[in-house]
């Protein structure tokens, strides 16, 4: 994998609407994690040709989104892309993306949720982009930035060093405050205990490159050339983790077996999958973490395959940044996980 020229001060971070058009449904709520990615990590950041258009004109021109990425990734002056916020139906731009545009100007490149589509968008040119926070959820969380999140981004995007051991938040949060009340992005949303990161099974310490995704989004890519081969998953750690929308646990069910009939969790390494997002009673928090262990471990048989659950990433806040194809590690007899590489160069 090619890894982006870092980010530094002074840049320039273009945002971009990939997905659902939500700075044209909550332009205050935009407007505040503009500021606060710019006040906080003193870049420079601007809107591409079509992040702000009505959420339906963007809806119904998937074409005009391809073009966006596109023109964002061949601009010499754009150093880093962030989406503004997810979806459900990016994978609509995938028919007009000419790969040799993005490949031949790797960038940061940040995002979560439905912009899983672009990211393996960036994983089949040969680089490195990053699961992360989007304009809208993350970087204009209520209060500011968290510090949590702050320190995750400068370790992966702002500094050429191995990003090393990921500490556990000190607490998370799925509470939903109404975006559309400008009152309530000065109200802290309440954080609750930590939860994780817990090993269920393996042992030892092993290794591999990150690949993955939000899974109801990387079900809406099988079977299209961007699905990662077979190849590509062997010696993977792979993340996953679930949308805010709680899918039921039979679909997920359903998902992890249909890893399992292709083969993946056999060429694997690890898993490692986030705290669930949504509303899910604390005392069923752990449902997908059962429901994992299940089909990987009596459906298929793999006890020894590593799995480590409840982790900070995806859907609950506050989020680390995973970079893709980056080499980490699971230490299974210690309950860690570590990020054994530099997401970027200088």
């Amino acid at each position: 994998m090619i890894k982006p020229k870092m980010l530094k001060e002074g840049d320039i971070v273009a945002t971009i609407s990939s997905s659902w058009g939500g700075p044209s449904v909550f332009p205050e709520r935009y407007q505040v994690g503009k500021k606060q990615l710019e006040d906080l990590f003193s870049v420079k950041v601007i809107e591409s040709k079509y992040a702000l258009k009505p959420a339906d004109w963007l809806y119904r021109n998937p074409e005009a989104r391809a073009e966006d990425l596109m023109s964002c990734f061949a601009d010499d002056q754009i150093n880093g892309i962030v989406s503004t916020i997810g979806g459900d139906e990016s994978v609509r731009i995938l028919p007009y993306i000419d790969i040799d545009v993005i490949k031949s100007n790797p960038k940061v490149f940040m995002g979560y949720s439905d912009t899983t589509i672009s990211h393996l968008i960036c994983y089949k040119s040969g680089f490195t982009s990053f699961y992360g926070p989007s304009i809208m959820s993350g970087f204009a969380e209520n209060g500011g930035i968290p510090k949590y999140l702050e320190n995750s981004v400068r370790k992966s995007c702002f500094s050429s060093k191995p990003i090393g051991l990921i500490e556990p938040s000190t607490g998370w949060t799925v509470e939903k405050l109404d975006w559309g009340n400008q009152k309530n992005q000065n109200i802290k949303r309440k954080l609750s205990e930590p939860t994780g990161p817990e090993v269920i099974q393996g042992n030892g310490k092993i290794s591999g490159h990150l690949l993955g995704g939000c899974v109801e989004v990387l079900e809406m890519v099988k079977g299209t050339d961007f699905f990662p081969n077979i190849s590509e998953w062997s010696g993977a750690i792979m993340f996953l983790e679930t949308s805010e929308e709680t899918p039921d646990l039979d679909s997920f069910i359903r998902w992890i077996r249909n890893y399992g009939s292709i083969g993946i969790f056999n060429v694997i390494n690890g898993i490692i999958l986030g705290r669930p997002g949504g509303d899910i009673p604390i005392n069923e928090i752990d449902k997908y973490d059962k429901a994992l262990k299940m089909v990987i471990s009596e459906e298929l048989g793999l006890t020894e395959l590593p799995i480590i659950v409840q982790m900070d990433f995806g859907h609950t806040d506050p989020m680390f940044t995973i970079p893709y194809g980056i080499k980490a590690e699971i230490d299974c007899d210690n309950n860690k996980f570590s990020i054994l590489e530099s997401g970027v160069e200088l």
